[in-house]
């Protein structure tokens, strides 16, 4: 057994639910089949194995990952290894990603729906229930709005669910604010990265206050902060980060990481950990989940689990760096 099997992974509150989640999370989007193009199943459950041999106990995946086979690649894994906790989403009913203001509840997260998403995805991963479930979409103006409320009281009476939280739309941190206040929800999974720092400005400290649990999504930022993507990096046509990294944006990056590496004295192979070591420093945040589709990039983040985060000073001069842009709009 290496030294890296030994150490032990340091666990972070869910917030008020009860339950210790590793700091790092394993996020299960990239191992779907589509949208990131390349994954291979084996090596995918290789990956999902050595991150549970190493201390890890928190899984994050959704309905819509590969239509389901992100669920069935999770809960195989999961079952042979209980105490794994196991996050998944419900798809917007519509469709339609990010929620679009004016959308009605009803609409999007109809009583029925929810419950038979949550029966389809516990079909995929062969479970009796999930830990936390999450629609994969929000809108703060749905609070009050339709029956969604009673659906999520019923799936929990019927033990089919644990905790429910929800997804915050991309780049719009603050359209939770009344959901976490209102205590609707017990978990938010938010965009926040060292390029990305609005949930610093509001949500981070409601959820704080309020006791609701912090899945921080995109902390390497699709890749970006990995350094691993260049002016030459190509991806397949139906990859999305095809389009996220369209145009001039591969080159447009690279100032920018050369200027967080002169700034810290870093590598650019440092710049995946202090990537993650930002996000981990704030306070409110339980736990990030990152999509590691290799056993080599499993060991390689797990070993960043040891509950240290960086200096003040380094978190301050990351501060500077905040990056206002939205590259989920095409190029």
């Amino acid at each position: 057994m290496t030294q890296q099997d030994t150490r032990a992974v340091h666990l972070r509150p869910l917030g008020k639910t009860g339950l210790q989640v590793a700091e790092v999370g394993y996020g299960a989007w990239g191992i779907s089949g589509k949208q990131w193009v390349g994954a291979d199943d084996s090596e995918s459950t290789r990956a999902l194995e050595r991150y549970i041999e190493l201390g890890g106990n928190f899984i994050d995946t959704a309905l819509a990952y590969g239509e389901g086979h992100s669920e069935q690649l999770v809960g195989e894994v999961a079952r042979r290894h209980p105490g794994t906790l196991v996050a998944t989403k419900i798809p917007p009913q519509n469709r339609l990603w990010p929620a679009r203001a004016g959308s009605r509840a009803q609409d999007v997260y109809p009583g029925e729906y929810v419950v038979a998403c949550t029966e389809e995805s516990l079909k995929h991963l062969g479970m009796d229930s999930v830990d936390v479930q999450q629609f994969h979409v929000w809108n703060d103006e749905w609070l009050g709005e339709g029956d969604w409320q009673d659906a999520v009281t019923q799936l929990r009476r019927d033990g089919k669910i644990r905790h429910f939280g929800i997804s915050i739309n991309d780049h719009q941190p603050n359209n939770a604010i009344k959901a976490v206040e209102a205590g609707a929800v017990e978990t938010v999974q938010v965009i926040y990265n060292i390029f990305d720092q609005t949930p610093q400005e509001r949500l981070l400290d409601a959820c704080h206050a309020h006791g609701v649990g912090v899945i921080v999504r995109v902390a390497l930022d699709e890749g970006s902060l990995t350094g691993t993507i260049t002016p030459e990096t190509t991806f397949a046509p139906d990859d999305f980060r095809n389009g996220y990294f369209g145009g001039d944006r591969k080159q447009e990056l690279q100032g920018h990481l050369r200027a967080i590496e002169a700034d810290l004295g870093i590598s650019t192979a440092q710049l995946p950990e202090t990537a993650l070591r930002f996000v981990l420093s704030h306070p409110a945040v339980s736990t990030v989940i990152v999509g590691m589709r290799s056993v080599r990039n499993v060991e390689r983040n797990m070993a960043i689990a040891d509950g240290k985060g960086l200096d003040a000073a380094a978190v301050q001069k990351l501060r500077q760096h905040a990056w206002d842009r939205n590259w989920y709009d095409p190029a």
